[in-house]
């Protein structure tokens, strides 16, 4: 049986308990608030970090490991024999995968493989998830590659943004949309497709008509749904993710319906009360 060691980045959105339990390597990215930088995740919580923007009136910069950060542990796991699966964070998004790409040309291995996701948080996670059944099957890592990439466009992630804030104050929305939209209590579905954010349906009033609203979009799906893993990702919004736990489960029959906290780098772009549902169409 092939060695095979699955490696990913802080954004996956992975619980340390699913990190554990799959045996999945993390390379964290940074969040930086002026000059002082933090490892997400390692020595940065979520709830630290907005402390930190309420704080200081301001949000943090992330920024991608290193390649020296990819080289180090690419180094470690070839050295003990195995092949390796890199999947993290989508290229569309950060430098992440880039930097991970001078890794592997910098080692010279043809025992690194690299998969774009093309996602972000748990969209990935799924597929971290599903790469560690393959090893547990016995593939190899060019064949893991082979099946994830067919697996890549069929993730579909899609979030109910509590605040605007963070969107505005991220240079993702201009001043007049930010103040419109906080004045008609807006809550805007995020979707990733194709490897990018687009924005979908917008819910208006309490945060509970915007995740119906998404929850409606989901259910439609729900017949062409692969049953093995579905996932609930927030920032500190655990009474909406018990409210859409309690939904799910009475609709759409899952095997592994798992629930995580978000990470720093996806929180600072998002904001306190995001709540997505994420999973693999057949």
């Amino acid at each position: 049986m092939n060695k095979v060691k699955i490696i990913s980045d802080s954004t996956c959105d992975l619980s340390k308990e699913l990190l554990e339990k799959h045996n999945i390597e993390i390379v964290p990215l940074y969040v930086n608030f002026g000059d002082e930088s933090f490892l997400d995740g390692v020595n940065l919580s979520v709830e630290e970090m907005y402390d930190l923007v309420q704080q200081r009136k301001t949000l943090p910069k992330t920024a991608a490991p290193s390649p020296g950060a990819f080289v180090e542990v690419f180094n470690k796991y070839l050295q003990e024999g195995y092949e390796i699966i890199y999947l993290g964070i989508g290229s569309k998004f950060s430098a992440t995968f880039s930097s991970a790409n001078v890794a592997k040309n910098t080692l010279e291995s043809d025992d690194i493989y690299l998969v774009d996701s093309l996602n972000l948080s748990s969209g990935t996670g799924l597929l971290l998830l599903k790469a560690s059944k393959f090893v547990e099957e016995g593939y190899s890592a060019k064949e893991i590659k082979e099946k994830l990439e067919m697996l890549v466009p069929k993730v579909r992630s899609q979030f109910v943004i509590d605040t605007l804030e963070y969107l505005y104050k991220g240079g993702r929305l201009n001043a007049l949309s930010a103040l419109v939209g906080g004045m008609l209590k807006i809550k805007p579905i995020i979707k990733v497709r194709d490897g990018l954010m687009v924005v979908g349906k917008k819910g208006r009033g309490s945060m509970k008509n915007g995740i119906d609203l998404m929850l409606r979009e989901v259910i439609v799906d729900k017949e062409n749904i692969d049953p093995e893993f579905m996932m609930i990702t927030h920032s500190l919004a655990d009474e909406s993710c018990t409210y859409i736990r309690e939904k799910i489960n009475g609709i759409i029959d899952i095997k592994n319906l798992y629930d995580t906290q978000a990470g720093c780098v996806i929180s600072s772009h998002c904001g306190k009360g995001t709540i997505g549902v994420l999973y693999i169409m057949k």
